[in-house]
């Protein structure tokens, strides 16, 4: 797979339809707040995250709709810019449905955090989603350069780290300064272990169904260069497949392996033209 990148070097290219379609929604919702005072008042009473209203009223859309909703033009545009900087390659890579499945992960795994560490605040915005994203993207490219105020190149790893660092003092300290960081806490903690351990139950569930025809995967033709190619074809094709319904994400290793050893040899033997 090819990748652009950006002047912060990120992954550039078109918008991706997941991060497009929720930076509209974002946007819209902020507008709907931004335009009417008695309207805000609503929409943070109902779907602000309230720990003590989802315990006792049951308001349990409320770790999912306090994601939408943001206290100011630049909550909103940091949020949204980190997200779209961050998450279109993501996307581009794992898929929209894997994709939008993690996002939401991390943003109601952050809920969750905030519920058991601060049972007594009222939280909005989508950080903890975004931080999710952003630990997401360091496991996933942990030496790509960003540039901090435009400036000063820092590997993503290391600027991860330290936001975690951050995070995790911040959580746990005294002081408190109207920033939810158990959010930002939980969603990177939650996109982690997500991505580390939890995501390999489906790979070890793929490796089970699929052992049956690891020999035919392996299989190398000699007979011909045609066989060869009618037979990469085939799989790339079923590859392909797989990732539109599950995403790139959740492909075992030997269907990464063959995917990039067969369009190596397809490119280099496969007369016909594929746009």
């Amino acid at each position: 797979m090819n990748y652009q990148r950006s002047s912060f070097g990120l992954g550039g290219g078109a918008i991706t339809p997941a991060v497009k379609n929720l930076l509209f929604a974002n946007g819209i919702i902020f507008l709907m707040q931004f335009m009417n005072y008695s309207l805000n008042l609503f929409l943070t009473k109902t779907f602000a995250l309230h720990p003590y209203e989802v315990f006792v009223s049951f308001k349990i859309w409320q770790p999912v709709s306090y994601m939408f909703l943001h206290g100011g033009f630049w909550h909103l545009f940091f949020n949204m810019f980190i997200f779209w900087m961050f998450g279109s390659e993501l996307e581009r890579e794992w898929g929209t449905k894997e994709f939008l499945k993690y996002y939401f992960i991390c943003g109601v795994g952050a809920g969750i955090t905030i519920m058991l560490l601060s049972p007594n605040s009222v939280t909005i915005g989508a950080s903890g989603a975004v931080y999710g994203i952003m630990v997401a993207y360091a496991l996933r490219y942990p030496n790509r350069p960003i540039y901090v105020y435009f400036l000063f190149p820092v590997k993503v790893k290391y600027f991860i780290g330290f936001l975690a660092f951050i995070s995790f003092f911040s959580t746990f300290g005294t002081a408190s300064d109207g920033i939810a960081h158990a959010a930002h806490l939980g969603g990177m903690v939650v996109g982690f272990v997500y991505l580390k351990y939890w995501n390999q139950f489906y790979k070890l569930k793929s490796w089970f169904q699929q052992g049956q025809k690891k020999s035919d995967q392996n299989l190398k033709y000699h007979q011909g260069d045609d066989q060869k190619v009618e037979y990469y074809r085939k799989k790339i094709d079923e590859i392909l497949d797989k990732i539109n319904r599950v995403g790139y994400l959740n492909l075992t290793e030997d269907e990464k392996e063959l995917l990039e050893e067969g369009s190596k040899y397809l490119r280099e033997h496969d007369k016909t033209d594929i746009n």
